[in-house]
């Protein structure tokens, strides 16, 4: 199956770009740990399954193959401000893997409402099952025909374009199921959780409604994102100029 998000449907009211975002050239790597290595993966990755299940499971990444697969070409919008134009995604669709591989596992009379993404990397992301169950949510494992790299999120990696990059997790390795809001986290343990929780970003990051942080207006935040997305395309360019 193929998916493609054109320039001007309803999720793209009116315009090209949602409000308060600028193109870019490429794709850079984004995220919290910029300053890192990405994390090193197993040789049999897999995607544990946990939270209002029957059991916990375990879901073999080699295994995703033998699912049907979707392309997705889709621009993906960082939260800091940048956007990159059409990218094509391959892998399984959320909605496929939840229905056919974790749904039947879910305790009786529990109503699952929230899922709670992580990766390889320590960084997770929590959104409404609605939202994830979109037609054009992919558990992607190659970007513009070619394996995901470790820069962006092998071996696989939640894609949801109509939503901020901060819910795409890279380097997916767990999946927890909620009936509700998940309860609140601990307190920060380090300068640079604070400085995430300060930003608070908003539980469903939807981009064209620019729900961008969880109690500010968007005007407001908009200055701090920003002086990220000059950071990263800062970093991104340093990058470039050691590999050449």
């Amino acid at each position: 199956m193929q998916i493609r998000i054109p320039r001007h449907t309803p999720a793209r009211p009116g315009g090209a770009l949602p409000p308060g975002q600028q193109w870019v050239e490429g794709f850079p790597r984004f995220g919290y740990h910029l300053t890192d290595p990405p994390p090193a993966v197993p040789a049999a990755p897999v995607i544990a399954v946990g939270g209002a299940l029957l059991a916990p499971a375990t879901l073999a990444v080699a295994d995703l193959a033998d699912l049907p697969r979707t392309t997705l070409t889709a621009d993906f919008h960082c939260v800091s401000g940048w956007s990159a134009a059409n990218l094509r995604w391959d892998g399984v669709a959320f909605r496929t893997l939840y229905e056919t591989r974790i749904a039947p596992g879910v305790a009786p009379g529990v109503q699952v409402t929230h899922v709670t993404f992580r990766g390889l990397d320590g960084v997770s992301a929590v959104t409404t099952l609605d939202d994830v169950l979109a037609d054009d949510v992919l558990i992607a494992d190659t970007l513009d025909g070619q394996p995901l790299t470790a820069d962006h999120g092998s071996p696989v990696r939640l894609v949801s374009p109509r939503q901020y990059g901060y819910v795409n997790i890279k380097h997916l390795c767990r999946i927890t199921l909620h009936a509700g809001p998940p309860p609140g986290r601990r307190r920060p343990r380090s300068l640079t959780e604070a400085l995430q929780r300060l930003l608070a970003p908003h539980p469903r990051a939807r981009v064209w409604e620019e729900e961008r942080h969880r109690v500010l207006p968007s005007w407001i935040v908009r200055p701090t994102y920003h002086t990220i997305r000059h950071a990263i395309m800062w970093r991104t360019a340093r990058r470039r100029q050691r590999a050449h």
